[in-house]
């Protein structure tokens, strides 16, 4: 996990890029045909969602129990790979792209699709894996990822074998099972995350728009055994977070909301994008307190990971327990979140303002009105904001939506991890306590100064 975000530095501002008016619908428009960076099936995002939504909620299936000595056989080998190639899998290093060709290879032989992504950072080639299992519905993804880089100090067990092997079992349990989800499952190998997660970041960047709204969810595992354990539940999408609390709960562990590496690991890639997002955590530099003691066992007074980002970072610095119900509880969201197709409500209407407004380059904020007519009662629970922003540094913008009344629904804060262009992505807000007819406004605002964007289009889908 990469606690440190990097230092900021901004581009020179650059112009606004025109683009044609587009005509505002009352309809979900038609779909490019849709091609992922690991070769899938082909589908409509307009006829997959609709496909999706039409048809009853799937029941889940219960998820297999992944075997510990499983888990641990994969770390074993990473802790291996490590060992043979100067004691670490860090980016640029032989050790790192040796354990991408290890699990590549078990995924190829199970009966993945699987494409290995390059990228360039601080001079050297960076990996990520990617695999697609065969079948569900491609404009309806479901994915799991866990970076598969160390430190360059040591080999990097719980920092992060643990999430690494764990996923690469939990792929492996669908193989073994044939599962066939309602949502189409991928699994993500992340390389220089420790640098900034600059692969995940790269992998949601060159995605296309249809792409990125294509997944429904991302399940991020970074750090899930260390040896002095907490359990940590990510609280960004509600849906998710409750899959993994209902899990522990019903197993009578205790958890807590995930703050440590809030938004610095590489589910931030994907949720700046406006992709729902949860995940599980252990606990790296900080302190366990009394109280978590108390809850967890442990020691007080001692760091979750007292190995965290050092040389002891081995084999032995795994907790096995912690391992295990995590393992468990990775899987259990893939089979649980997997057999949801989708849910809502029936995307039949979209309103739209495709007028273009300029974003003051850190002054003042932009307002872009929609108006909504003709629906009864409240806003529904998961309201879908589609936004189409041109900046030259999307990290510097703050989106929020304004309901009617005026209450405000954060979409996306400002982040000094995220230097990528614009802003294309959708999101979901909870506005069941908002009466649905009235003017609804995307407020933006530029929080620092030397770029410059404007608002290209935006919509609402009830």
């Amino acid at each position: 996990m990469r606690l440190t975000p990097p230092h900021r530095e901004h581009r020179p501002a650059r112009r606004p890029r025109p683009r044609p008016r587009r005509a505002s619908t009352a309809a979900l428009a038609t779909a490019a045909a849709f091609a992922l960076l690991a070769p899938a099936a082909v589908a409509s995002a307009a006829s997959a969602a609709s496909a999706a939504e039409s048809s009853p909620r799937a029941s889940a299936a219960a998820a297999p129990d992944i075997p510990l000595s499983a888990v641990k056989a994969h770390l074993s080998d990473l802790q291996s790979i490590a060992s043979a190639n100067g004691g670490n899998r860090a980016h640029g290093r032989p050790g790192y792209k040796a354990a991408v060709d290890h699990i590549k290879a078990k995924l190829d032989a199970a009966g993945y699709t699987t494409t290995v992504q390059q990228f360039t950072s601080n001079g050297s080639t960076g990996y990520n894996l990617i695999a697609d299992w065969p079948g569900g519905d491609t404009g309806n993804v479901l994915m799991a990822g866990a970076h598969l880089d160390s430190v360059s100090s040591g080999p990097g067990m719980n920092d992060n074998g643990s999430g690494s092997a764990a996923v690469l079992e939990t792929a492996l349990a669908v193989a073994r099972e044939s599962h066939q989800p309602d949502r189409h499952l991928r699994f993500g190998w992340w390389g220089a995350e420790e640098l900034g997660l600059v692969g995940s970041n790269h992998y949601v960047r060159n995605l296309t728009s249809t792409q990125r709204s294509a997944i429904g969810g991302y399940l991020n595992f970074d750090m899930i055994a260390s040896p002095n354990p907490g359990y940590f539940v990510y609280d960004d999408d509600p849906a998710i977070e409750k899959v993994f609390k209902d899990f522990f709960a019903a197993k009578g562990v205790p958890t807590e909301i995930e703050t440590e590496g809030d938004g610095r690991s590489d589910h931030a890639s994907f949720k700046n994008y406006g992709i729902p997002v949860g995940g599980l955590f252990t606990g790296a530099s900080r302190t366990k307190s009394s109280a978590q003691a108390q809850k967890w066992g442990g020691t007080a007074g001692r760091a979750f990971d007292s190995c965290y980002h050092s040389s002891c970072d081995t084999l032995a610095n795994v907790d096995d327990t912690a391992l295990d119900r995590n393992s468990d509880a990775l899987a259990h969201a893939v089979w649980t979140l997997g057999a949801d197709g989708g849910g809502g409500t029936d995307p039949s209407v979209v309103y739209e303002n495709t007028e273009d407004v300029t974003i003051p380059d850190g002054t003042s904020e932009a307002v872009s009105p929609v108006a909504v007519a003709d629906r009864t009662g409240s806003a529904p629970a998961a309201l879908r904001i589609g936004v189409d922003i041109k900046h030259s540094y999307r990290g510097d913008l703050v989106i929020d939506l304004l309901a009617p009344d005026g209450t405000a629904y954060r979409l996306k804060d400002s982040s000094s991890w995220d230097g990528a262009d614009d802003v294309i992505a959708t999101y979901t807000a909870d506005v069941s306590g908002e009466t649905a007819n009235g003017t609804w406004t995307l407020r933006v605002r530029d929080v620092y100064r030397q770029d410059s964007g404007y608002i290209d289009s935006w919509k609402l889908t009830f």
